[in-house]
């Protein structure tokens, strides 16, 4: 059983998902964590609208995870990031990661984590945004050498703020754990509302 530092338990969560930065959050909350890297495809969902897009997909994923674990709670979650006209996700190749960076060079976009929580007779989802601003002075070459460094091609707009990444921005307003991987004030809302309580463990 996990033990946070204050010495609380709480109830195991399953993420549908195999992102360390997810896993690490919900472990540093208290949550013990197992995760189940959802068999689902995601690209078969699609859609011109950011928010219907992440939350349709972290649907999918969480309930793939539920039909093998049907007695768990199972939280899902996708990212796609919108520029104002096009919804993107993880990058094809590298010539397109340089090529999406390039766009949002000097520009404003969001980025919508859609969430879902998944458990026997219970389903809450969600969705959070928050905004970021690239800087504008980037030069080609830097961001060459961000996409051939490969931290953000596994990433949601090709970057990871949380790391080299923090180099492309000069401005974010919103929930910073959004940008990490999940709204996690967001996510223990409706694990409350599921009954979920700090100190308490199943």
């Amino acid at each position: 059983m996990h033990e946070s530092s204050q010495g609380g338990t709480v109830n195991e969560i399953i993420l549908a998902s195999s992102s360390e930065w997810r896993a690490t959050m919900l472990r540093s909350a208290g949550f013990r964590v197992r995760c189940i890297p959802s068999p689902a495809d995601e690209n078969v969902f699609q859609s011109s609208d950011p928010v219907e897009q992440a939350l349709g997909r972290a649907e999918l994923k969480a309930a793939a995870v539920f039909a093998l674990e049907p007695e768990a709670m199972v939280l899902g979650a996708d990212q796609v990031v919108w520029d104002g006209v096009d919804v993107f996700g993880k990058p094809l190749d590298a010539a397109d990661h340089l090529a999406r960076l390039q766009a949002m060079r000097g520009r404003t976009h969001t980025l919508v984590t859609g969430y879902c929580v998944l458990g026997p007779d219970f389903l809450d989802r969600g969705t959070a945004e928050t905004r970021l601003t690239m800087r504008a002075d980037l030069s080609d070459e830097e961001l060459a050498a961000y996409v051939a460094s490969g931290e953000g091609s596994r990433c949601a707009g090709g970057y990871a703020i949380e790391g080299q990444g923090a180099w492309l921005f000069e401005r974010v307003r919103g929930d910073w754990n959004n940008i990490i991987g999940l709204p996690l004030f967001d996510v223990i809302s409706s694990l409350r509302r599921a009954g979920w309580r700090y100190g308490a463990s199943a």
